[in-house]
């Protein structure tokens, strides 16, 4: 299958990206570096270091005999260009990753804001829209986030994206639909994710596109089958308190002797997902594409779910670290239950990598490794979701003043 995957520079992109490939299809990435210059503009680098990616691809040929092609577009951009390379390629199947894709950076200003939804919203409408323009008949496959079902406690499990209501009618009767689960986002990133949903359900209708889209948890994790294949093919890892993810933080912090952050109670409840299920995930998901004409495909991407204090206590317990209770930056409920549905992916064969011992501390190794290259100014979590008045000074859990704010 001559697959391409946008963002395939990623987290889950390059990954995903090797997966394929191995797996014998041909794959191209399309992605315009956002992420690497968004590192410059922050100031920080993955703990692990990047090569670029045309040499990264080089490597991958080099050791297995597969080429995977790269192609600089923005998205959210180069419209045009765009379309011309669907005409002249004509993909069976269209991974969609390219979305700035962190919740505190979307809300650090309002640049932040403007960018995100701009950059986000733009690159979904224009890739849907040259999907119809050229004619091609791909399955586009979209990352998508738990977070559009929002962090409130309902007392029941949250389905795979519909959600069966009665309705009742003028004469009393009722009658039952399927409503799209109602979106309750906690950022503008999550926010995007939300209308994104939106744009999905009226080209499917409209245009008898077939989508499929996943609602993720959390990824942790670095490694996959393929990128241990060589030190070079190593994927990105994210510790800074914008894009490093709760575990990875927790597990990095633990290697450096930084104090595990929970923010607020820590009674968060969060899905997770390795990131080797993630990409097996988006594989499953490939092979199970709709028809044209169906509604969109929802899938809840996701193994299990766990409360942060109870994830801080679990990495303190294995390494000795300490775990600091600061102030939460989010404007979030301070406790909150999370039960998920996965069947569809169960189904289809997943077979779940859970929080066990041993994969934890393959990523403390990681982390230790490269430890040198970590800035410890970088690990707290500044970024806040309200604007307050007055000034104050935030401080990190070893007592350094970070920055007034205000």
């Amino acid at each position: 299958m001559r697959i391409a995957v946008l963002g395939g520079d990623g987290f889950v992109g390059w990954p995903t990206v090797l997966h394929l490939s191995e797996a014998g299809h041909e794959v191209h990435i399309i992605d315009n570096l956002s992420r690497r210059w968004i590192d410059t503009e922050l100031g920080v680098q993955s703990l692990t270091p990047m090569d670029s990616v045309q040499e990264r691809c080089r490597i991958w040929h080099e050791l297995t005999g597969r080429r995977i092609r790269f192609h600089l577009i923005d998205l959210a951009r180069d419209y045009e260009i765009f379309k011309a390379w669907l005409t002249e390629h004509r993909p069976e199947a269209i991974i969609h990753f390219a979305e700035q894709r962190a919740a505190p950076y979307s809300m650090k200003t309002d640049r932040h804001k403007v960018y995100t939804v701009n950059n986000n919203v733009n690159a979904t409408h224009n890739v849907l829209a040259a999907m119809v323009e050229t004619g091609i008949d791909a399955h586009l496959v979209h990352l998508g986030t738990m977070g559009v079902y929002g962090y409130s406690t309902i007392g029941a499990a949250i389905p795979e994206g519909y959600l069966p209501v009665d309705i009742a009618k003028l004469d009393g009767e009722k009658v039952e639909q399927e409503i799209l689960y109602p979106t309750r986002p906690g950022s503008v990133y999550h926010m995007t994710k939300s209308l994104d949903q939106i744009l999905f359900q009226f080209y499917a209708q409209n245009d008898g596109l077939r989508i499929t889209d996943l609602h993720q948890g959390i990824v942790w994790g670095t490694h996959t089958a393929q990128t241990r294949r060589h030190a070079q093919l190593i994927n990105r890892f994210d510790y800074d308190g914008d894009y490093g993810t709760v575990l990875n933080r927790f597990l990095i912090q633990a290697a450096i002797g930084y104090p595990l952050t929970v923010h607020g109670t820590g009674g968060q409840t969060r899905a997770f997902i390795h990131v080797q299920d993630s990409v097996r995930c988006i594989e499953l998901a490939l092979g199970d594409a709709p028809e044209r004409g169906d509604r969109v495909k929802i899938f809840n991407q996701m193994t299990e779910t766990h409360r942060v204090r109870d994830l801080a206590e679990m990495i303190a317990g294995m390494t000795g670290a300490k775990v600091a209770y600061l102030p939460n930056p989010r404007k979030e409920a301070a406790e909150n239950d999370l039960i998920v549905k996965n069947d569809q992916f169960l189904a289809l064969g997943l077979d779940p990598t859970t929080l066990a011992e041993g994969l934890l501390e393959e990523v403390v190794e990681v982390a230790k490794k490269f430890a040198h290259r970590v800035d410890r100014s970088r690990v707290p979590a500044v970024s806040g979701w309200t604007r307050e008045l007055g000034s104050r000074v935030e401080r990190d859990p070893e007592g350094k003043a970070l920055r007034e704010v205000g």
